[in-house]
């Protein structure tokens, strides 16, 4: 465990967590909380090993947001000021949206602005059903911005984005699971259980394979099915390379020999040539 100022990092082999940790303060995201998921995110990537990593909120709330008065009111007269502290808070937000690891956010109360947009940003997101989401810039009189709406429009149907994002109006968790902003809502008591069975289940793949696998998602999303197909093919050509040929020497050869079925589960990783 690595304990930040507004941060508790833990890195377990494979998988690493990110706990917002201010919790008097409903995790609000400060200046020192945008530095510290900075140097959070440096010190998994700098490990090597992790293939997914849960960013989550200590106490009720996940995060409501950006610290109005830290972010905004207190530096808004210094341009130069107002500038490094909110392009601290862009870089990472941006930096998590590309991490190589899959991020997976556990919603485990408030989520309001930016923490929508955290729980948006991640690859996969499990919430309580005692989550409460919300987009309240419009009650002060902006809209959401730094990739709010990005991360809104993007997770959820234009009618429900556009209702929340002019309303302010709060949802929950489970109308977070309908609309697509997590994958699922459970019962608060099982947050735990069913984001720790999400990370076994891939912390078992080819971390090659994770990252590539979201590379082509993203590239393939906004693109037609012609220059689609001819990416994947060159970052097949590049998985293969970067795993000699793991799909092919150790997974076909084990489905070859029938000790698995891809339908059911992955294969074994452990004959991987070293």
């Amino acid at each position: 465990m690595t304990s930040l100022e507004t941060l508790n990092l833990e890195i377990d082999g494979p998988r690493a967590t990110i706990e917002l940790n201010r919790p008097d303060k409903k995790n609000a995201m400060n200046p020192q909380m945008h530095r510290d998921m900075n140097r959070a995110l440096d010190l998994i990537e700098a490990d090597g090993n992790v293939k997914a990593v849960v960013a989550t909120g200590k106490g009720d709330s996940f995060s409501a947001g950006m610290d109005l008065e830290e972010c905004f009111l207190r530096p808004f007269d210094d341009p130069m000021e107002f500038y490094r502290t909110n392009k601290v808070a862009l870089d990472w937000f941006m930096r998590i949206k590309a991490f190589p690891a899959v991020t997976v956010a556990k919603v485990n109360g408030l989520s309001f602005g930016g923490g929508v947009l955290l729980a948006g940003l991640c690859d996969l997101a499990i919430a309580s059903e005692k989550a409460l989401f919300g987009l309240s810039e419009i009650n002060f009189g902006i809209f959401p911005a730094g990739g709010a709406t990005w991360a809104t429009a993007h997770n959820l149907p234009r009618k429900a984005a556009l209702y929340y994002i002019l309303t302010g109006d709060r949802f929950t968790g489970a109308q977070a699971a309908e609309y697509g902003l997590v994958n699922k809502a459970v019962p608060h008591d099982r947050l735990d259980a069913e984001t720790d069975r999400l990370v076994g289940m891939l912390v078992n793949k080819n971390p090659v394979t994770l990252a590539l696998a979201k590379q082509v998602y993203e590239h393939n999303r906004a693109t037609d099915l012609p220059a689609a197909i001819d990416y994947d093919q060159a970052k097949l050509w590049e998985l293969s390379r970067l795993t000699s040929n793991e799909w092919i020497n150790v997974a076909l050869k084990q489905f070859e020999k029938r000790a698995y079925q891809p339908g059911l589960k992955t294969y074994q990783r452990a004959e991987v040539p070293s």
